[in-house]
């Protein structure tokens, strides 16, 4: 009875928090119709080349029709966000399109007042005589043409703009560059499905800076066609763009901005949006007609929200009722069968032993686990097709009630990160120990390459997918991000970027492209993980920002690469392994794909000391230094290195070894 007390007092909670976010919406809202908008930032002008319209049109008609597309834009703009109209159409040739948008989390008064200033600019600096115009500004755009353009998508004119610095530099542009990446995927990934297009993400980029980003497209574009711009947009970012405040990509049809400074809103005002079908913001015509008054929406807004919450707190209501009465009964069965032995990334992990006495782990997924169903099963199709004393064996699965399930070996010890990074352990993992893990990873991802009777990209190598058995061999886990290409493709292209950062090479993070090299990318980061004890993003150099890779590259240049191993092992590691290690690494991060070597030559070079290796050269978004405290060079050029390398000897090597300083 006390149980359903709580439910019920925590409904109550929710109701009165409903009501309370309702009427700040509405004060939010009727302020915002109060406040006097910011000063309004132009960016650019584009009028085609002033293209002349068709002589067979009267320019009188022309001009009259684009003053009145202009007029009825501009009209609209107090109400609406985005809006479009025609002018004109007593003659095909005659008819004129328009638009405008503002920017999603703008004002009312300020989207008026942008559009207003857009009209009148574009009149002036475009002329009565173009066939098509368009002007940007922040916080809005405007655009007429001759042609239809609804529902289209059109990336040209395109325009780049970049905020100087101002003091706020970003530091290490590898990580910036990965992080902005990422954040601005997950920004178009949910702008695509809103109706208005439009969607801002923020991430932590260190202890003291954030990136912010926004992107929007026309809301009459298909999802499939915002995706497109934006991604096209976000490869077109300079990279001299990586090293100030942020900077901005504009197009006819979407743009995007980022920044180290917040630049936008954090509540997006409710505009009037034009009413389209929710299976496409496709064509259409605008209506010219009144709208109601602002108390008899209000009205609308009430009658119609009311019913509906109180209809979703009883569905709710009987619902989570019955939902937990069912988790309850199933937890006690578990606990009566398994220890809970600890929690991964993507829920609680069991240890359990089955009838027969052999030891397993259940992994069961939390409800709001990140992998959803579709990686659940992409993890049980792959890996129950694969064999291999380096991979993790898959025994069982339940996917039923809601629930995801798989049941693997029990591996004992735990993972390789616990002994790298989680505790004092690492002094007891010894150098034979960390060379026989590396070579059973290197023969566990040649496998999944080469042998086994699928090519599959696990595009999430890294020491904590890594398990150790009784015998400290490795298994390679957590196949829920793989992919299974062709036998004979060489690589594969995403707009979903998964994986873990600080891992991935710079093609994936950057444009979504994998392949084999981008797991030997991450093979190589771990290598230097395990041969140094210390995790990639590790600082090095408080005034460089290096990390691992940068500091490794460092030291091998130099000719002091056993700088970089872990303090533990100096007395009982055989030096031409680890040297073989480091090199092997470094050669694993190279920037260019195509100077990485094939998992093959890998696990060569790691069980053949006599085999010759190549120089490696500088590691992906290697920073070479500073001219002065707001300016970052960024190395282009990665192999002029090499050209005016020399060798060295080491002389505690049995063998000469050759290290590039």
């Amino acid at each position: 009875m006390s149980f359903l007390k709580l439910i019920l007092f925590n409904y109550l909670c929710f109701f009165l928090t409903l009501i309370t976010t309702f009427n700040l919406f509405i004060t939010e809202a009727s302020n915002n119709n109060n406040n006097h908008s910011n000063e309004l930032d132009y960016l650019k002008c584009d009028c085609l080349n002033n293209k002349t319209i068709s002589p067979i049109i009267p320019t009188t008609i022309y001009r009259s029709n684009l003053q009145t597309l202009l007029t009825s834009l501009s009209s609209h703009a107090a109400t609406a966000g985005f809006y479009n109209a025609t002018a004109g159409g007593g003659h095909p040739n005659e008819t004129i399109y328009g638009m405008y948008m503002c920017r999603g989390d703008v004002s009312n008064q300020t989207c008026q007042e942008c559009v207003e200033t857009a009209k009148q600019e574009i009149g002036s600096r475009c002329g009565n005589n173009s066939k098509e115009g368009i002007i940007w500004y922040h916080q809005c755009f405007l655009r007429y043409s001759n042609r239809s353009f609804f529902s289209t998508l059109d990336e040209w004119p395109r325009l780049e703009y970049i905020v100087h610095n101002n003091g706020s530099n970003p530091g290490n542009e590898g990580s910036y560059g990965w992080l902005l990446a990422s954040t601005l995927n997950e920004a178009i990934e949910e702008a695509k499905s809103k109706m208005k297009k439009f969607a801002t993400k923020h991430a932590s980029l260190n202890g003291s800076k954030n990136v912010y980003t926004l992107v929007q497209c026309t809301p009459d574009l298909w999802r499939e066609d915002c995706s497109k711009c934006l991604n096209d947009l976000m490869k077109d970012i300079p990279m001299c763009c990586l090293g100030t405040d942020g900077g901005m990509v504009v197009s006819p049809s979407c743009n995007l901005m980022f920044g180290l400074r917040q630049f936008y809103s954090n509540v997006t005002i409710p505009t009037t949006w034009n009413s389209l079908p929710n299976s496409r913001l496709g064509k259409y015509q605008t209506k010219l007609s009144g709208e109601p008054s602002g108390r008899r929406r209000l009205k609308i807004i009430i009658a119609s929200t009311v019913p509906i919450v109180a209809f979703l707190m009883l569905y709710f209501f009987g619902y989570h009722f019955r939902r937990i009465n069912a988790l309850r009964r199933y937890k006690a069965i578990l606990k009566e069968n398994f220890g809970n032995e600890s929690k991964g990334g993507f829920g609680e992990v069991y240890k359990g032993i089955l009838s027969d006495g052999r030891e397993i782990a259940v992994k069961r997924l939390s409800i709001t686990s990140e992998q959803g169903i579709a990686e659940f099963k992409n993890e049980v199709l792959l890996i129950a097709k694969l064999q291999h004393r380096n991979l993790v064996a898959l025994l069982g699965f339940c996917l039923q009630e809601g629930e995801k399930i798989l049941i693997y070996e029990f591996v004992p010890n735990k993972s390789l990160d616990y002994f790298l990074f989680g505790s004092e352990l690492h002094r007891l993992l010894s150098w034979c120990e960390r060379f026989k893990i590396i070579g059973g990873i290197a023969r566990a991802i040649l496998y999944l390459h080469e042998y086994s009777r699928l090519k599959i990209i696990h595009r999430d190598i890294k020491p904590s997918n890594i398990l150790l058995d009784a015998n400290m061999n490795p298994k390679i886990s957590d196949f829920g991000m793989a992919r299974m290409v062709a036998i004979d493709q060489d690589q594969g292209r995403t707009r979903r970027i998964v994986g873990t950062y600080g891992y991935m090479s710079p093609e994936y993070a950057m444009l979504g492209k994998y392949s084999e090299k981008s797991d030997i990318f991450s093979f190589g980061v771990m290598i230097l993980e395990i041969v140094s004890g210390k995790k990639n993003s590790s600082s090095y150099d408080s005034y460089y920002n290096d990390g691992l890779l940068s500091h490794a590259w460092k030291q091998w240049r130099d000719g002091t690469p056993f700088e970089i191993l872990d303090p533990n092992l100096h007395e009982s590691c055989s030096q031409m392994e680890v040297i073989r290690c480091i090199q092997v690494g470094l050669l694993c991060v190279q920037e260019n794909p195509n100077d990485r070597p094939q998992m093959a030559e890998v696990v060569s070079y790691l069980s053949n000391l006599c085999i010759e290796l190549p120089f490696p050269r500088e590691p992906a978004f290697f920073v070479h230094g500073r001219m002065n405290p707001n300016m970052v060079a960024v190395e282009v050029d990665l192999g002029h290195l090499s050209n005016s390398s020399t060798q060295h000897s080491l002389n505690e090597m049995s063998i000469s070894i050759s290290v590039p300083r």
